[in-house]
């Protein structure tokens, strides 16, 4: 393998990370803390609140460091800090040290994404298609949370599903230090000769119009679709206890249901990160206003079919909404990855993950609130709602996206 296809690998593999540790907990509480602990699902998810904020909140000063400092200097801290967090984590006796633990594991893994993204952007060119495959992984990640927490519930108790993580990343980050090693120091000259380089030119009053409009579109769709990211993903594996308990008693035979659980919710994310791959394609060939469209749509007719389902249709439709709330993932990213300059694309990413995991960690009171008054079917039908207001709001968007290269210059 070549050093920059290891290099992209090793990204990929932070990505994996990423999302399967700030959703191991999601699993734990669903399939066994809230019967050892005695304490409610709905109770459990307060405790998870904290860390998704820490998620949001420090994206935007990871992205200034990276920006300030190293990319790749940050990575390093991600891969080690994300994995002593996690193992940390796993010496939680009580719903407030877990909390705790979250909250700190959500401070290390807010670096990822703004700058595991701008590097991504920054390097190489297909960039919806780097992102869509970077994306993917992610997805995998999201999946692997639920079969590797599952199995080992099983096997050997929650806490591994801390541990084991945990000591995979800190390897992971020797790897990443080693592989970087020797272009590090360079990476501050060459991005300062670089910024200079760069510098913006004054910009016509109708180009910075387009480029407001766009701004605003991609900050409160980034708002919305996370509402419908974090209802998806955080809560699948506890609507599969409720309504595929049929479908999992038949496929473990009785035993391991935990595992037979996290296995139909691995195999549903897993077939439907797909979707990103098809998105990333599309565009960069067709651009993302017809795109976003068509993600939302999904969104909005699988949302509509599920209330009531069980057991092999339940699994189905989950499917469906499923490949609109992967696909949808990539958009907003190759979105700024297009408008931003190279200089400040890591705090521009900074800035719309704040949001985005912002909203997420406010996303799960009302997941918790709704679920203990009315059920899974009410969330649904309040996705129904998310996704239609997506698909009124992209049509705003122009059909080709304003780039820093591209901008009519100011007289």
């Amino acid at each position: 393998m070549s050093h920059d296809r290891t290099y992209f690998f090793l990204l990929n593999i932070g990505h994996f990370l990423d999302h399967l540790f700030v959703l191991v907990f999601a699993t734990v509480a669903a399939l066994t803390l809230s019967q050892e602990w005695g304490v409610g699902y709905a109770e459990l998810l307060a405790y998870a609140t904290p860390g998704f904020f820490a998620f949001g909140l420090f994206s935007l000063p990871a992205g200034w460091l990276a920006d300030r400092w190293s990319r790749d200097g940050m990575m390093c801290v991600f891969f080690v800090g994300i994995g002593l967090a996690a193992i940390a984590t796993s010496f939680a006796a009580t719903p407030l040290q877990i909390g705790v633990g979250l909250f700190v594991i959500g401070m290390f893994a807010a670096i990822y994404h703004p700058v595991g993204l701008a590097i991504v952007t920054a390097r190489w060119r297909n960039t919806g298609m780097r992102i869509a495959t970077n994306g993917v992984w992610g997805n995998l990640g999201v999946a692997a949370a639920a079969l590797i927490t599952g199995y080992l519930i099983d096997q050997a108790g929650w806490r591994m599903a801390f541990v084991l993580p945990g000591l995979f990343s800190i390897g992971v980050g020797g790897a990443y230090y080693w592989l970087r090693r020797a272009e590090m120091g360079a990476e501050k000259a060459a991005a300062g000769a670089k910024a200079t380089a760069d510098a913006p030119k004054p910009a016509s009053p109708d180009y910075v119009r387009l480029l407001k409009r766009v701004s605003t579109i991609i900050f409160l769709t980034t708002a919305i679709t996370s509402i419908i990211f974090q209802s998806t993903t955080f809560a699948l594996p506890k609507i599969f206890d409720e309504r595929l308990q049929g479908l999992a008693s038949r496929l473990a035979g009785g035993d391991g249901a935990a595992t037979a659980i996290g296995g139909l919710a691995f195999a549903v994310f897993a077939i439907a990160s797909a979707a990103q791959l098809v998105v990333g394609m599309l565009l960069d060939k067709v651009g993302p206003r017809p795109v976003f469209m068509g993600v939302a749509a999904i969104q909005l007719v699988f949302f509509a079919l599920m209330p009531g389902l069980t057991d092999t249709t339940a699994l189905v439709v989950a499917l469906g909404f499923m490949l609109g709330a992967f696909g949808q993932i990539p958009i907003n990213d190759y979105m700024i990855g297009k408008i931003a300059s190279g200089p400040y694309r890591a705090r521009v990413y900074g800035v719309r993950y704040v949001v985005s995991f912002t909203v997420l960690a406010a996303s799960l009171p009302l997941i918790a609130f709704i679920y203990a008054n009315w059920g899974f079917d009410v969330l649904f039908y309040i996705l129904c709602g998310t996704a239609t207001a997506v698909l009124l709001i992209v049509q705003a968007l122009p059909r080709r996206m304003p780039t820093p290269e591209a901008q009519p210059v100011a007289a």
